[in-house]
């Protein structure tokens, strides 16, 4: 049977060069569309203004354009879709499924450690629902008041909601292999931040909104996030949207097996490109350096 082409994204930050790691992704992205017959299409995450910089924007086009990428425009930016991630919230606040919670990150932290059984989630303890069960009216004059907060998915009633048997279709291979249809389990993530006051989404909110508008059918990431996906399947469930199809890749390293990040400026594009490299030694190099 004939797959329909796939259409993947790109979605770097700019808030620092492109590096090695970052050309591994893109590349995955454009080559899983191409060999479809599909497009790759490019997103901006600036959600970050305290650390996006114009330059890096420029940046992040003239390193894809070097590797030999192109893209259709305009551009999304994150930035400009503000008002898409609120419709979100609204929905889900609809249907009682998020509530604020004025923990700070000391808050939360103290708490956890004077708890002997704290719960542990992919990306480290669960948050212990101290805000859970605040009253309504009094969470409401709180925020009323412009007390600090964020926005918490409430997991259980959430998973209520939408039910049992939420799955998702793998085409790499999870931290353990996993391939195929893959059953959500997006129970082990807890009360996930959404949003905060002064961060309009969170990255599991915008990410699962933007693919559905871009109409994304192949989601392309690293291995990293491969347990994000149990809870985007979940809001994907709850907002209606369409579920597109995953690929997580292996992730590049540098000599101490470490995850490269934009602090590793001597393997940026940009510095690998000043001292000689070209996109086909780039590419040639790549597999080599991946944690497989």
């Amino acid at each position: 049977m004939n797959r329909p082409p796939h259409i993947t994204r790109f979605a770097p930050s700019p808030t620092g060069r492109l590096h090695l790691g970052h050309a591994f992704a893109a590349l995955v992205a454009w080559e899983a569309a191409r060999a479809s017959g599909g497009k790759c299409l490019l997103r901006l995450e600036d959600l970050d203004a305290s650390r996006v910089r114009p330059a890096y924007e420029q940046g992040i086009y003239d390193d894809l354009r070097w590797l030999g990428l192109t893209w259709e425009e305009p551009v999304m930016r994150q930035s400009e879709r503000v008002p898409a991630y609120r419709a979100a919230l609204d929905t889900l606040r609809a249907k009682g499924l998020i509530y604020p919670c004025f923990c700070t990150r000391k808050e939360i932290e103290a708490e956890v450690r004077a708890s002997v059984s704290a719960p542990h989630g992919p990306d480290g303890p669960l948050y212990p629902g101290t805000c859970k069960g605040l009253p309504q009216k009094e969470a409401a004059a709180r925020v009323a008041a412009g007390d600090a907060h964020a926005l918490r998915l409430h997991m259980d009633r959430a998973i209520a909601v939408a039910g049992n048997g939420l799955a998702f279709h793998e085409h790499g291979a999870g931290p353990d292999g996993e391939t195929g249809a893959i059953t959500a389990a997006p129970e082990a993530f807890g009360d996930v931040v959404l949003a905060r006051k002064d961060a309009p989404s969170s990255y599991h909110l915008a990410v699962v909104v933007d693919d559905a508008a871009q109409g994304v059918t192949l989601v392309t990431r690293g291995r990293d996030l491969f347990a994000a996906t149990h809870a985007h399947r979940l809001l994907q469930a709850l907002l209606d949207l369409p579920v597109p199809d995953y690929l997580h890749h292996d992730l590049i390293c540098d000599e101490a097996g470490k995850r490269l990040a934009k602090r590793h400026d001597a393997l940026s594009l940009e510095h690998l490109r000043e001292a000689g490299e070209t996109p086909e030694t780039i590419r040639a190099r790549l597999p080599a350096l991946t944690n497989h």
